[in-house]
């Protein structure tokens, strides 16, 4: 039941900021269940395809997840799962630990800066930099309804070669270290190809399934999946990802950020002094 637990509030978290949720559960099936780092990683790996699986359908239907932007990113990030998840098997727990503590902190940094949806009124966020004359990629353009200011927000696509760049790295990290990659993702989406927050969440919860699944099969396949730890997991991520999507609609999320940047610094802590000491 603690697991179920661990793995509802994850999701609710995953669904919410379009990370997965990995980047919270490794943390916790390690320091907190003491689980082994590969086992943890493989259960994670299986969470974020269960949490993109919840809401992706949803975010599709609502218009708030690009699915030719997010396929188009997709090619480039499920290579660079493939690569990171057979690196994975090679690495000892304690370098695991080190490089995710390393993921955590740029993480808690972007979280804690925090991000807003635009403003009632406004067609593009008012944290994204100006990009005067920059080329978009018309086809690659969208729109969505937000609830939250009652407005049709559209927005142009730039700089896609830098997403698909970042979304290698993205996937690569994601093999390697159990996440989703949206923590990668995200804020790629949002400040280099100039999608609007909501939308770049979304997307990238559509994306993350894909990932996790190019990778997922190499894990299965050196035997780190452990049926009754994942199923327990995976149940509770369900149940918090269907939570987390009907409170995306309702709440701001900059104070969550702010407290679980907090939350995430710790654990990158925790997690840099268990890779220091050895204690895989």
């Amino acid at each position: 039941w603690l697991l179920v637990l661990a793995g509802a509030g994850t999701g609710v978290l995953g669904a919410i900021l379009g990370t997965g949720g990995g980047v919270f559960l490794v943390p916790i099936l390690v320091l907190g269940f003491g689980v082994p780092m590969h086992y943890a990683l493989a259960t994670s790996i299986l969470t974020v395809i269960a949490t993109s699986s919840a809401v992706a359908s949803t975010n599709v239907e609502r218009g708030t997840a690009n699915m030719r932007l997010g396929m188009t990113l997709e090619i480039a990030t499920a290579l660079g799962a493939i690569g990171g998840g057979a690196l994975a098997g090679h690495l000892a727990p304690s370098v695991l630990q080190g490089l995710f503590a390393l993921v955590l902190i740029p993480t808690a940094s972007a979280m804690w800066r925090g991000q807003t949806e635009a403003l009632p009124g406004a067609h593009r966020d008012p944290y994204q930099p100006e990009v005067p004359n920059a080329p978009h990629h018309g086809g690659m353009d969208g729109e969505y309804f937000d609830e939250g200011t009652g407005q049709v927000v559209e927005y142009q696509v730039h700089r896609l070669w830098a997403g698909m760049l970042v979304s290698f790295f993205a996937g690569t990290f994601s093999g390697l270290l159990g996440i989703g990659g949206g923590v990668f993702k995200v804020p790629a989406l949002h400040i280099l190809c100039q999608v609007p927050m909501k939308a770049a969440a979304a997307t990238s919860n559509f994306m993350i399934g894909v990932t996790a699944a190019a990778s997922a099969f190499l894990y299965f396949g050196r035997g780190e999946v452990r049926p009754t730890l994942t199923a327990a997991t995976v149940l509770g991520v369900l149940i918090g990802s269907i939570l987390g999507l009907q409170l995306n609609r309702r709440i701001e999320s900059h104070m969550v950020r702010r407290l679980f940047a907090l939350l995430l610094g710790a654990v990158a802590v925790q997690m840099a002094f268990r890779a220091w000491t050895g204690r895989g």
